[in-house]
């Protein structure tokens, strides 16, 4: 059995940098078209002309012959200005701002606060229509790890689009029903990304056998009530869902720590991943909107005009991959992905 797809575009991605980043770009050159190029390097990608000086690597790393664009974005401050996002807008190549509450993931020591502190900027965003992307999750001591999303969209979200009613958000890497509804009730201009590795599993993953380092990622797995939201989301063919795969490679010796980084490396079975996701609903023919069509729309760029091929083939994952001087752990590590990506001639 095959199955085609218009060339998806991946809507939440972390590439890292330097030998880490051309140890994993191929793996997204190889079936997406495009990605939101996550901007928590370090030092992160606070300007214009960083985004530019990022996005200039990343094309100089990608293997001969492939054809894939790096859509930037900038790393949201409490001293981002507004005429950096002017300058963003006529750059041409930055898509869009990210927002880390301070201290919530990997490299997000210099995120946000409080969004009130950020106004002036957020105002900036909504007249020129350029999205902010919302790593949703609060971060205080007394909330907990697993409420960390719902209290966010309760207590933080809903403000914001009260404020901002014209600002166009998205909520990336959904983890809960909570979430997903209020992205079904807050208007067009709302959004919300879905993983695969949070269709796949719920939070008994972390705990399979054992504490499962390479399952830890944040927002945290949930339980599987919420897990079955992210499913109907993803293949309800709702168009305000959309493929963001937040593949985030860790070297291996940063997972298996007493303080172990978190994120999961997917892009080297992405949309083979989702594909059993869409199978395993009975939904296969509602992939192709929610990998191609949906963000691209969103976003207001042209769907891709190639296509990808997948075939029910199952193959087994390699245990590790190279990242770098290291290793890296991938999602299905040593364990087999009904369908495989065809090739193209």
């Amino acid at each position: 059995m095959q199955l085609r797809l218009t060339r998806p575009d991946d809507w939440h991605l972390h590439l890292r940098d330097g030998a880490a980043l051309a140890a994993v770009l191929g793996d997204t050159a190889a079936r997406f078209g495009r990605a939101i190029v996550m901007p928590n390097l370090k030092p992160p990608v606070t300007t214009v002309a960083l985004a530019q000086a990022y996005r200039n690597r990343i094309l100089a790393a990608l293997p001969p012959g492939a054809r894939f664009e790096p859509l930037m974005t900038l790393y949201l401050t409490e001293r981002t200005p507004p005429f950096e996002i002017e300058a963003a807008v006529r750059s041409g190549c930055v898509h869009a701002v990210k927002y880390y509450p301070a201290g919530a993931t990997t490299n997000a020591d210099h995120g946000v606060a409080d969004w009130r502190r950020v106004r002036p900027t957020l105002a900036a965003m909504e007249r020129l229509r350029l999205p902010l992307l919302l790593h949703g999750e609060v971060t205080d001591a007394d909330v907990d790890a697993f409420d960390r999303e719902r209290v966010f969209v309760e207590r933080e979200l809903q403000p914001l689009r009260r404020e901002f009613p014209g600002l166009r958000l998205v909520l990336e890497h959904v983890t809960t029903a909570e979430a997903v509804d209020f992205v079904r009730g807050a208007g067009p201009d709302t959004a919300a990304t879905i993983t695969a590795h949070h269709l796949l599993w719920n939070r008994n993953a972390l705990f399979l056998g054992g504490l499962r380092p390479h399952a830890y990622c944040l927002p945290v797995l949930k339980r599987e009530r919420h897990r079955q939201a992210l499913v109907a989301a993803a293949t309800g063919g709702e168009p305000r869902f959309f493929l963001g795969t937040d593949s985030a490679p860790h070297a291996r010796a940063a997972k298996e720590s007493d303080c172990g980084c978190a994120g999961i490396y997917t892009a080297h079975a992405a949309i083979e991943l989702y594909a059993e996701a869409f199978e395993a609903a009975g939904r296969l023919d509602r992939l192709e909107a929610f990998a191609s069509w949906h963000g691209a729309d969103f976003y207001g760029l042209p769907r891709n005009g190639g296509t990808i091929t997948l075939e029910r083939r199952a193959w087994t994952v390699p245990a590790t991959l190279p990242f770098g001087d290291g290793e890296l752990v991938p999602m299905r590590a040593g364990q087999t992905v009904a369908w495989r990506l065809v090739p193209s001639a």
